[in-house]
């Protein structure tokens, strides 16, 4: 499984063949270095409906000729715009050709604005996301929640992205704790350094990762590891 960072919560998964991007905040992202333009994807994944992890999810979909899947409500949206779309909630899996996606609990909240309307995108989500025989947690937006102990003894996480912002998520304090708590070996931060609210020591973070044991690894945009 190789991972790109695309900035904020952006993530392009690639593996066997197949890609897909996690949350494809790119155009007005003053983290991202790349073009919606760009991507070549099999499939748009999204945790949730906030304009920052929605991005170009539209543009992407049509130009790739692919689903997007996400949250019923939020892909009920998505097919109004025109995109092919797999619905999913809570729970609920669904394995397409070499991608396998399961939604998770995120304690957050989700809503577009359009035209200065908001439009409600149903329940958040964290996605667990199996490609190659290897499997990455992507939390979404989220709070510190006990559940994260649950996901991480019921599967085999390879590698965990987790939100350390604070203000909108949790902070590098409680990310370290859910970082133990789900058991990955490796963990990517996201959502940090994008907006001045968010602003973080990455370098902290991961600091703090090693001591408890854990690899952490802050990428830039447009860079990769592979797991």
């Amino acid at each position: 499984m190789k991972i790109t960072y695309l900035g904020h919560s952006a993530l392009l998964v690639e593996a066997e063949g197949k890609s897909v991007i996690i949350d494809p905040f790119l155009t007005g992202n003053p983290n991202s270095e790349v073009k919606p333009a760009d991507i070549r994807v099999d499939a748009v994944l999204l945790t949730h409906a906030h304009n920052d992890h929605f991005g170009d999810t539209i543009g992407i979909a049509k130009a790739n000729d692919c689903p997007v899947v996400a949250p019923v409500e939020l892909a009920n949206y998505c097919m109004e715009q025109g995109v092919k779309t797999v619905g999913m909630n809570i729970g609920g899996s669904h394995q397409l050709e070499g991608i396998k996606v399961k939604y998770t609990l995120a304690f957050h909240s989700s809503s577009l604005t359009v035209d200065d309307k908001v439009i409600y995108g149903g329940e958040p989500a964290g996605i667990l996301l199996t490609m190659g025989g290897k499997t990455l947690y992507h939390a979404g937006d989220t709070a510190l929640f006990g559940d994260m102990k649950i996901i991480g003894e019921l599967n085999n996480i390879d590698i965990a992205a987790l939100p350390i912002g604070d203000f909108f998520t949790m902070g590098p304090e409680d990310a370290l704790i859910a970082a133990k708590w789900v058991g990955a070996p490796k963990v990517l931060p996201l959502h940090y350094n994008t907006f001045p609210a968010i602003e973080q020591d990455v370098e902290a973070f991961c600091a703090n990762l090693k001591e408890a044991g854990i690899e952490g690894i802050a990428l830039q945009s447009k860079e990769s590891l592979e797991v």
